[in-house]
């Protein structure tokens, strides 16, 4: 074969050799959960708002907010970017799921955020339905009962 032939067909392995470990570099970009990038996401969309705490999905792809004065927020991944959404008091609808591990939400004032969403574990997936429905006590602010006191059920 001549000098052309070869040089055509180590262009071609080359280029395919790049095109592949792009496409693999990209997946492996997808699948790392960047709180940090979140949280500067969020912050830029709400500069006035305090985040307190938060929470990712198992699968990385969406992040509950748990904001000062016990609102929440909803960030929801879109490749390079946070879509990012202020949740108002009375304006969603939450449901378990089967599993334990996750929760259905209805955003009533956007729609398009609609979905089950699964967390690594039921206690996280609890604790962002209490955030949602805006009735979260963090331990430390739990009234301790009395001494002597009976327990409640």
């Amino acid at each position: 074969m001549s000098l052309v032939t070869w040089t055509l067909i180590f262009v071609l392995v080359a280029v395919f050799a790049y095109y592949s470990t792009r496409m693999t570099k990209r997946v492996a970009e997808d699948n790392l959960h960047d709180t940090g990038l979140a949280i500067m996401e969020f912050g830029r969309a709400f500069p006035k708002e305090a985040i307190r705490n938060l929470h990712a999905t198992a699968d990385g792809k969406v992040v509950f907010v748990r904001l000062h004065d016990n609102k929440a927020g909803f960030m929801r991944s879109l490749r390079g970017h946070y879509a990012c959404h202020l949740i108002e008091a009375g304006t969603v609808r939450v449901r378990d799921l089967s599993n334990g591990r996750g929760i259905a939400i209805e955003f009533l004032d956007a729609p398009f955020h609609n979905g089950e969403f699964t967390f690594s574990s039921p206690a996280e997936a609890a604790e962002v339905s209490l955030w949602l429905l805006g009735n979260y006590v963090a331990p430390a602010g739990r009234d301790t009962p009395p001494a002597g006191a009976l327990p409640t059920t």
